[in-house]
């Protein structure tokens, strides 16, 4: 009958009493991060479950998104006021999913500011919440801490001083490694990149990155346009390359349809390393970039711009000397940053001139990334998606009422009982998929499906309880009819 079946592909039925995941990601780089960590778990326990919401990359693992990723990436206050109204349902959709599923833990990856009001929406439900890479408040003034108090149960975090930092103020932490040591970077072969795009083995190759969000790209663009009309002066042969997600290469290829040579752009991921393989100097925005570049070997100049008013404020509650994750773990400038008012063409262009021409600037910086990469692995050698699936299954393993310190007597008793009836319930399961054949790799299988919680255009999210009622019922029609994979 397909009632208790849920295997790790498909959608999730609602009364399933297996150990459910629910997993948010909000932009692709979550998505990158919440594939591996499933595929991870998976691992650990091939009978767990995923709901949520997840892009390409955790849909093609079996996750049926609960509504399209793309309705939460978006960044700055302009974006964000015109979809107020979607992500508000958006949210009430995500939290009605929760509260119907039960899940054994929440995790939300990244995305703080949708993930944190997710997380403090569904407080009340008592379900473990875990929340995957830690807020950069280290960064700014600490009083914006205080709104996150009591969201997570745990925070899993990217560097090596941020466990510190946040349980000095009272947060349960753990580091479990950087994500970008995963990324394949080191796996890039430049020669295979200059024939690919027939760039002759001497002619120098110059990166550009200018962001990966659509609102990031336009204040970037200008200042690289100016600057690389400046080194082309110099450099008559050079080469410039352009990595971009595909989200943004069509507002890209718009923006450099005016340069005087366009640059190479290229979306692939294996195209991007190759790149960096093949690279004497890159160009790029503060951010994970600057990780990417460093496991590449590639040596860069990092800068940012923001409006004048967001640069003044930004100036005033910054607490770090530094905006690039390199030098920060470093302690000291390794890479060059130009900032707002030092953001120009020539200043851009005189510090790559000077990595194209000054063999020990390169060098120097290229000898420092191994130091500074060194810090974000994971503890005995393991991968950073195999540490944070084992503390999310460490989690899972922790009884809520040891996690909650101001439950009340009932709230106690309700989730002890809760937990022992879902743990009745896993050993007859084990045996079932065992018998069916279901304890196989997630390509393997396929699972009962039940209609997605997104209420119709024009009218508000129904109630909890009238949808719990409404799609348990629709959920058993349509697992009934199903046959088990074979």
């Amino acid at each position: 009958m397909g009632v208790h079946m849920a295997p790790v592909q498909g959608q999730v039925p609602l009364h399933y009493r297996g150990r459910v995941v629910w997993i948010l990601a909000g932009e692709p780089s979550g998505d990158v991060i919440g594939a591996r960590l499933m595929q991870a778990l998976h691992k650990l326990d091939p009978m767990l479950v995923f709901a949520g919401v997840g892009g390409g990359r955790m849909e093609a693992l079996g996750l049926h998104s609960l509504f399209p990723m793309s309705d939460l990436s978006v960044m700055g206050l302009t974006e964000v006021l015109p979809r107020l109204p979607l992500l508000s349902q958006r949210l009430l959709q995500a939290e009605q999913d929760i509260a119907l599923r039960r899940p054994d833990v929440v995790i939300t990856i990244d995305s703080p500011g949708f993930a944190m009001r997710l997380l403090e929406r569904i407080t009340p439900l008592k379900v473990r919440r875990l929340h995957y890479v830690a807020p950069q408040v280290w960064a700014w003034q600490e009083r914006r801490l205080k709104k996150y108090r009591g969201m997570w149960d745990k925070l899993l975090c990217l560097f090596p001083f941020e466990p510190e930092w946040f349980a000095k103020r009272g947060f349960a932490t753990e580091f479990v490694g950087h994500p970008v040591l995963q990324a394949g970077v080191t796996e890039g072969n430049g020669e295979r990149f200059r024939k690919r795009h027939d760039i002759a083995p001497d002619v120098p190759i110059l990166i550009l990155m200018p962001g990966s969000r659509k609102t990031e790209v336009p204040r970037l663009m200008p200042v690289f346009e100016k600057m690389v009309n400046r080194l082309r002066r110099r450099f008559p042969d050079l080469c410039v390359v352009m990595p971009v997600p595909p989200a943004c290469a069509d507002q890209v290829h718009r923006l450099v349809k005016r340069w005087k040579v366009a640059p190479h752009l290229i979306t692939d991921i294996e195209d991007k390393h190759d790149a960096f393989a093949a690279a004497q100097a890159a160009v790029t925005k503060s951010g994970t970039s600057t990780l990417e570049l460093a496991m590449g070997r590639v040596p860069m100049v990092v800068t940012y711009k923001v409006n004048p008013l967001s640069g003044f404020l930004a100036r005033r509650m910054l607490t770090v000397p530094y905006v690039s994750m390199i030098n920060l773990l470093a302690n000291r400038e390794i890479v060059p940053e130009l900032l707002q008012d030092h953001c120009t063409p020539e200043k851009l262009a005189d510090q790559v001139t000077t990595l194209l021409t000054d063999p020990l600037a390169a060098d120097a910086q290229r000898g420092a990334f191994g130091a500074v990469l060194e810090q974000l692995q994971a503890q005995e050698g393991q991968s950073p998606s195999d540490s944070a699936a084992q503390a999310v299954m460490k989690l899972m393993e922790t009884p809520l009422t040891e996690l909650r310190a101001d439950l009340k007597p009932r709230e106690r008793e309700m989730l002890e009982s809760r937990e022992k009836e879902r743990q009745s319930c896993l050993a007859p399961l084990a045996t079932r998929l065992e018998q069916e054949g279901l304890t196989t790799s997630p390509a393997d299988r396929a699972g009962p499906t039940n209609p997605p919680l997104s209420a119709p255009s024009g009218r508000k999210a129904e109630p909890a309880k009238e949808l719990s009622a409404d799609l348990s019922s629709k959920a058993v029609e349509k697992t009934e009819g199903e046959k088990s994979p074979s």
